[in-house]
């Protein structure tokens, strides 16, 4: 099978697009004839080598596949069905999606609800999912339209887009942070009724702001979380699922014991099966179709190598759908 291939000799890292050979179907496995897959930020950081994230060589990196069952020794599966594939380590300790074939068990495995192509649903990929996730936890929480504001930092990337236009579309006014204000157009075609400059979230950090926001999706982390949980409005929530300016989180305890403010924290890799499968109904019912192919730009495999550094460079906008054997 064709395929993207990192491998790793004397701790120098090669990536490369040429072909090999999956193991034969193990007990429990699936085997899925990749349709789309897609580029995401954490493969982005596996093909350039930026951040450890491969645990084992060689490997074929891409966290997110979508395509048709060609084999099955799992009993959920049978040859035909439609699945799509996120997380689980897959393109970090098992091959991934940026090839023609995949071999996964067959519990890492969501059947793609009706209502959703395969194409579709990784133009939705990690990104849209894990956006999906990020509202049912400000759901969860009791933050609701009626409440105020809600913000959405990096605002112009894969699950910040799917975040801003999910939020808009159940009601809330959206407040959309970006370091490029030239993509204002973007963001308020997705329904931010805000633009924000970054800088406004990036400055001297104080353990109470002026409250400001009912609610939040973050996927930067760092100095921009820190601020955003300071300006948090009583009982208000936070959603972090990313940490694109740092991992670490310069606060204090004020706005969690003096404005009751609850940040969540949001995780789309091991998410168990139901709450996955109930994101991607809800995708299912709510993604605006039309709006969701503006956010997308495709990239074939043969320029998945050169387009990873663009990730790295803040310079992504929406999503980046790579087709490998297209409906």
């Amino acid at each position: 099978m064709k395929a993207i291939i990192l491998e790793n000799s004397n701790d120098s890292l090669t990536c490369t697009l040429g072909t090999t050979s999956l193991p034969p179907l193990g007990d429990g496995e699936v085997a899925v004839d990749i349709h789309y897959s897609t580029l995401n930020y954490k493969d982005a950081l596996a093909i350039t080598g930026a951040a450890p994230v491969v645990r084992r060589f060689p490997m074929v990196p891409g966290i997110d596949l979508s395509g048709i069952v060609s084999a099955s020794r799992h009993p959920d599966f049978a040859v035909g069905d439609r699945v799509v594939h996120n997380g689980f380590g897959v393109g970090e300790k098992h091959w991934g999606g940026l090839a023609e074939r995949a071999h996964l068990k067959g519990e890492w495995l969501v059947p793609l609800p009706d209502g959703i192509s395969l194409r579709q649903a990784m133009a939705i990929g990690t990104a849209g999912y894990t956006a999906m996730l990020c509202v049912m936890a400000l759901e969860e929480n009791g933050v609701a339209p009626e409440q105020g504001e809600i913000v959405v930092t990096g605002a112009t990337g894969g699950v910040g887009s799917v975040a801003v236009h999910l939020l808009a579309q159940r009601g809330f006014e959206v407040a959309a942070v970006t370091g490029r204000v030239e993509e204002a157009e973007y963001l308020r075609r997705l329904g931010a009724k805000a633009i924000v400059e970054r800088t406004e979230l990036t400055g001297k950090i104080r353990p109470l702001g002026n409250e400001r926001w009912a609610g939040g999706v973050d996927v930067v982390g760092g100095t921009v979380l820190a601020n955003l949980l300071s300006m948090t409005r009583y009982g208000g929530t936070v959603a972090a699922c990313g940490l694109a300016g740092g991992m670490d989180l310069p606060t204090s305890v004020a706005p969690f014991i003096l404005r009751g403010v609850t940040l969540a924290g949001v995780d789309s890799v091991m998410c168990p099966q139901p709450r996955r499968r109930r994101a991607w109904q809800n995708l299912a019912r709510e993604l605006d179709q039309a709006l969701l192919e503006s956010m997308i730009r495709e990239v074939p495999l043969e320029e998945v190598i050169e387009t990873a550094p663009a990730f790295l460079d803040g310079a992504v906008r929406g999503r980046i759908l790579v087709p490998i054997c297209p409906d």
